[in-house]
């Protein structure tokens, strides 16, 4: 018996290896592959949501928009299509959770800098002191690429219901007032259908680490297509 085995051990072996792969191709192949949730008003937390939006289950998309950037050009919903982005709210004179914002998605957009699909999207609260000088000032301290990166301006109550209606990002009720002020750490991941695919904290760098993650399964999305 021991002989047998000996002299046919190098077969053994081939079939023990080739049964091996045979079992991890069926493997890879039955295992479904990660997909993304599509984000609707009623799968988010109420406090982010306009209580006009909270019981919607289906079609949420992101609202046209019209919006100036740090380079005076006009940016609508058009400038997006067909591309997926990540965007946020800031303004240049927070002192505190907004620096950490920036510095973090300054670090998305290295990691994106050659993906042609892939764009981002900074609002900025108060529009009354962004001006685009301000926003532009604060481009170039930031590094931020023009190609790939839009910091956006624009009437109040627009941003404000970009925020709460559309991006499903911000606690505050208010209507763009004077006296309103959005506050909000969340990163939103918008696909080439402008829906939400995942909320992020940008203050949390493994929150970056995750974002990234899911950018490449949404993109495996487009790509079985």
């Amino acid at each position: 018996m021991l002989r047998f085995f000996s002299k046919y051990r190098k077969f053994f072996l081939v079939m023990a290896l080739l049964s091996a792969v045979i079992v991890y191709l069926f493997y890879t192949a039955l295992k479904p592959k990660p997909v993304l949730p599509v984000y609707q008003p009623n799968m988010v937390n109420a406090e982010l949501v306009d209580q006009d939006l909270q019981y919607k289950r289906k079609y949420h998309a992101i609202a046209p928009f019209t919006l100036v950037n740090q380079n005076g050009d006009t940016i609508t919903q058009d400038d997006y299509n067909g591309k997926i982005y990540v965007a946020d709210f800031f303004f240049t004179t927070c002192p505190t959770i907004c620096p950490i914002m920036t510095d973090h998605m300054v670090q998305i957009q290295e990691r994106i800098m050659d993906d042609p699909d892939v764009l981002l999207l900074s609002h900025t609260v108060t529009p009354e002191i962004d001006s685009v000088p301000q926003l532009k000032e604060y481009a170039l301290k930031k590094g931020v690429n023009d190609a790939k990166w839009n910091l956006v301006t624009g009437p109040k109550k627009h941003i404000y219901e970009l925020a709460r209606k559309s991006y499903l990002a911000a606690k505050n009720a208010g209507d763009g007032g004077p006296f309103d002020m959005i506050h909000t750490e969340n990163f939103v991941l918008v696909d080439k259908e402008k829906r939400i695919r995942g909320f992020y904290d940008g203050t949390k760098a493994e929150d970056i680490e995750k974002l990234m993650e899911d950018l490449e399964v949404l993109k495996s999305e487009y790509e079985q297509d």
